[in-house]
């Protein structure tokens, strides 16, 4: 078998993660919730407008002052709801997952030993030992 059909399994088998599993529900959780995809809405028409507004010849700075108000607002309730908190927590944890498997990849790619990869990498960290300062 080659690596590449050895990686959609892997992909696969990433699929049945805990941390993918939560992420998956909680994006599924938010795409169901109306009043959260209203407030969505919302927030898109009201970027649309304050777009619109600070790129006409002219531009009112009261009116963009508002609209900015409006859409940070609306940005600030999305970000707080209940599901979206819970989707960034999920997303931080499958982020967290995929930057260890890259790691592992990355020193595979650099002649490493794969199988020394004990621990995500720190943040920012590339995989790629050759651009580190130093993390060991």
């Amino acid at each position: 078998m080659d690596c590449i059909e050895l990686f959609k399994k892997a992909a696969a088998a990433m699929q049945t993660d805990p941390r993918y599993l939560e992420l998956d529900a909680a994006r599924r959780e938010n795409d169901a919730d109306e009043a959260l995809q209203s407030l969505i809405g919302e927030f898109n028409l009201a970027r649309l407008d304050l777009n619109h507004e600070a790129g006409k010849a002219g531009t009112d700075a009261a009116r963009v002052a508002e609209l900015n108000t409006r859409v940070g607002a609306l940005y600030d309730q999305i970000m707080a709801s209940e599901g979206m908190v819970r989707y960034n927590a999920a997303k931080a944890e499958a982020q967290a997952m995929v930057s260890h498997i890259d790691a592992i990849i990355n020193t595979a790619m650099n002649g490493g030993d794969p199988m020394t990869v004990q621990a995500p990498p720190e943040e920012g960290c590339t995989g790629s030992c050759s651009t580190c300062a130093g993390c060991h």
